[in-house]
Formats: C-alpha cells, sequence, structure tokens
C-alpha cells in the first residue's frame, strides 16, 4: 500500500463522522446485493391476514414481521432491504452518467474555450435557471413514469455541476508548468486533455459524485412519491411513501420505516463525502 492511501485511510480512521457514513454504505450496498438471501421474505409476497400489522414490539405486532406490514400484507422489513436495489441502483447510474458526460463536455469546454466553451456553458446556465426538481418532474413527465426514467431526468439535471466543476479544474491547471512542458514537447490534443489534464481533476469529481449520490436517492425518492419514479409494486423507498401516505395517522409504521431509510442512507453518504473533501482538499487537510 502506497503512502497516499497510508494517509487516506489514516485520515478517514480519525474523522469518526465520515468513518461511520462509511459503515452505513458499505452496509446499505450490502442489503442491495443479498436482499434475496437476507431478506425474510419476498417484496411481493402478501399475507392476506395480516394487514396493517404494527412491529413486532407493539400490541398486535407479530414476530414474524419485525417492522409490520402494509396495507395489503406485504413484509416492511423486506420491502425496505429490497428498496434499498432501487435507491443504489439510481444513485450509481446517475453519478456514473453524470460523470462520463460531465467530464466529457467539461474537459473539452475547458480545454478549447472561445465559442465551443461558450455554447456549452450557457446550456447548463438554462439547465441551472430552473429549479432542480421542477426540471427533474418535466423530463421524468416528458419520458414517462418508471425507474430508468426518473434516472435520466435526475443525471440531466446533475450534470451541470460535474460540467463546470470539471471546465474551472481544466482551466486552473492549463496554468500548471507541467502542462506547458507537456504542450511543448508536441503532445496531442486528446492527451493534453485526457491523460496530462483529466487526471489532475479527479480529487473534487470524486468529492462532488459522492455528494450528488445522496441527491440522486433524494430526488429519486421524491420522483416516486409524485407517482413519476418508480412505480408499484416496486418496493422503491419513495414509492413506498406514496402509497402510504394516506395511513400516516392510522400506522405510523408503514411511512416512518422508508421514511428513516431515506434519512439514514442520505445522512451516511453525505457526512461520508463531507469527510472525503476534507481529506483530499489540500487547503482544508492543512487547516
Amino acid at each position: 500500500m502506497g503512502e497516499g492511501a497510508k494517509f487516506f485511510f489514516k485520515s478517514l480512521f480519525q474523522n469518526k463522522a465520515a468513518f461511520l457514513g462509511l459503515v452505513i454504505i458499505i452496509f446499505v450496498f450490502a442489503l442491495a446485493l443479498g436482499a434475496d438471501f437476507i431478506a425474510p421474505y419476498d417484496a411481493s409476497y402478501q399475507d392476506r391476514e395480516s394487514f396493517l400489522l404494527p412491529p413486532s414490539w407493539e400490541e398486535g405486532g407479530s414476530s414474524k414481521y419485525l417492522l409490520g406490514t402494509d396495507p395489503i400484507g406485504r413484509d416492511l422489513l423486506s420491502r425496505i432491504i429490497h428498496g434499498s436495489r432501487y435507491s443504489i441502483f439510481i444513485g450509481v447510474s446517475v453519478v456514473s452518467l453524470s460523470l462520463i458526460i460531465g467530464i466529457i463536455g467539461g474537459v473539452i469546454a475547458g480545454y478549447f474555450g472561445g465559442m465551443i466553451d461558450f455554447v456549452i456553458m450557457r446550456l447548463m446556465d438554462i439547465l441551472l435557471a430552473f429549479p432542480s426538481l421542477l426540471l427533474a418532474l418535466v423530463i421524468a413527465s416528458i419520458l414517462g413514469p418508471g425507474l430508468v426514467n426518473a434516472a435520466i431526468a435526475i443525471t440531466v439535471v446533475q450534470l451541470p455541476h460535474f460540467i463546470r466543476l470539471t471546465r474551472a479544474e481544466v482551466m486552473q491547471h492549463k496554468t500548471k508548468e507541467y502542462y506547458t512542458a507537456t504542450k511543448v514537447i508536441g503532445a496531442s490534443k486528446i492527451r493534453l486533455m485526457f491523460i496530462t489534464l483529466l487526471p489532475n481533476c479527479f480529487s473534487p469529481l470524486i468529492v462532488q459524485g459522492t455528494l450528488n449520490f445522496s441527491n440522486a436517492i433524494l430526488d429519486a425518492a421524491a420522483l416516486g412519491f409524485l407517482g413519476l419514479g418508480a412505480q408499484p409494486p416496486t418496493p422503491e423507498w419513495g414509492t413506498m411513501l406514496a402509497d402510504a401516505r394516506e395511513f400516516v395517522l392510522s400506522a405510523w409504521w408503514v411511512v416512518t420505516f422508508p421514511g428513516l431509510a431515506i434519512l439514514i442512507t442520505v445522512m451516511a453518504i453525505n457526512v461520508f463525502g463531507d469527510g472525503l473533501r476534507d481529506i483530499l482538499d489540500p487547503k482544508l487537510r492543512k487547516s
């Protein structure tokens, strides 16, 4: 293990909040990968004699259903565990697409400048002029409800942040001596953009991607709650909240536990992202 990796893990262990966030993230990923083996029941299994059972520790609850059941007798714990897959899918797909497209667009804009930079950045300014959730709603409405379409809509919303950040980093590193030296020896434009400049822009992009991961999960839950994300009977956390909103007062558990799943996951990712920023940013590291 290199010195850089040793320093990274040492700093991460010292930042207890970030380390706890990482542990929770790994736990959620493990749930998503092993949902078929971990969940007590299939996500669509219905017990027609157990409608709206309270959690097992409350009066009327059953040890068969630790977190209770939903209005049609499905085990809430199993649906939350299976639902982690959809949240992870949204986060990974949105951040991956945003990073790939954002890096390409940002490097091109920052390297060439001029009219190319002007056109790309004005398009990004137009996207940023709309409230993010409203823009995602419009795009999802045009594409139609569904998890994949929701991922596309959220990707478009998050894209400007990655393009602007990449462009700023590229323009900053174009002033460095190593770039000038590489250019003088006759390196091609592709080499200058993606081999010389891009690797030096990764640190802030990694932090931005981590923080946008949580935003993607929140936006997906919001679209699901509004009926434009995953559709029933898909056990996506936002869709579960939408299905249970009429039972907020009569059966608190059908709303509380999916909401807690979103809250804990998003908080863990944000805390880990903040810690990652502190470790990777030299200015914050010195302070």
